[in-house]
């Protein structure tokens, strides 16, 4: 795998989103490896709980905006094909974490924004370092960050979904753990250790009774999720083909601020 690295120790593996230069952002590449990862790791029997984190000072900046304005560039039937294409991929990994049997926790060093964010909020616990930042900001870009949302409502309800998501405004670690967003923070040179003893702590029972746990939460309680996902996913694509999209995606490529911008 060229852009997810995975390493077994004990009982716990680590997967590390590996793609620093550009602040791990979720190419289909990189999600065609994390899929394969959860695969492989899901085989491997020793495993008992995955640590999900960023190589570099961050964790995910969220989809490839890269990506999106070279697809914007296509002509317009093959964009719009294109569009859905990475958009669905990007919901089928978030249904493979949401699906995944074995207890998942996000190691969050630095930034977690938009998919990189849902990427967290799918995985089944949080821990910070002192310096993430977590953050919907697709708005601002002139996306749909519904999948984003359906994720934040699901975990912490309505109320912070439409401040994260309509407002795109950053949250701090201190502000994601009084609010039960995240587990716990420390410094970024303990996140791995943090992380590794939530997941400990959610082996402790037989397999077969954490897998149940973890299908009643993700799969009962959250039962219109899926499709939720699903929907919003082919909304955010949808949302592409504005000219506002365009304009957002381009501006952040060239490190511009978009027309909207106030």
């Amino acid at each position: 795998m060229q852009h997810v690295d995975v390493k077994v120790h004990e009982e716990i593996a680590t997967i590390v989103l590996d793609r620093p230069q550009v602040r791990n952002a979720l190419s289909p590449g990189l999600l065609e490896d994390l899929n394969q990862a959860f695969s492989d790791v899901h085989q491997e029997k020793r495993v008992k709980a995955v640590v999900l984190t960023g190589a570099g000072s961050d964790f995910c900046s969220g989809l490839d905006l890269a990506v999106l304005n070279e697809i914007n560039e296509l002509p317009e039937s093959e964009s719009l094909a294109q569009s859905h294409q990475y958009w669905r991929q990007w919901a089928e990994s978030i249904e493979v974490l949401l699906r995944f049997p074995k207890p998942v926790v996000a190691a969050v060093d630095g930034l977690a924004a938009g998919a990189g964010l849902t990427l967290a909020l799918a995985s089944d616990l949080m821990v910070l370092s002192h310096s993430a930042t977590l953050s919907a900001p697709a708005i601002r870009h002139g996306l749909v960050g519904g999948v984003t949302a359906s994720l934040l409502a699901f975990r912490h309800g309505g109320a912070l979904a439409s401040q994260m998501a309509l407002s795109g405004e950053p949250m701090n670690a201190k502000a994601a753990v009084t609010r039960g967003i995240a587990c716990q923070a420390v410094g970024s040179d303990q996140i791995w250790v943090a992380a590794c003893d939530w997941a400990r702590r959610c082996t402790q029972g037989p397999a077969a009774a954490i897998q149940a746990t973890k299908r009643v939460i993700n799969e009962s309680i959250g039962e219109e999720l899926i499709s939720q996902i699903s929907a919003a996913a082919a909304a955010g694509a949808a949302g592409c083909s504005h000219e506002t999209a365009a304009q957002g995606i381009q501006a952040f490529v060239e490190k511009t601020d978009p027309p909207w911008h106030g």
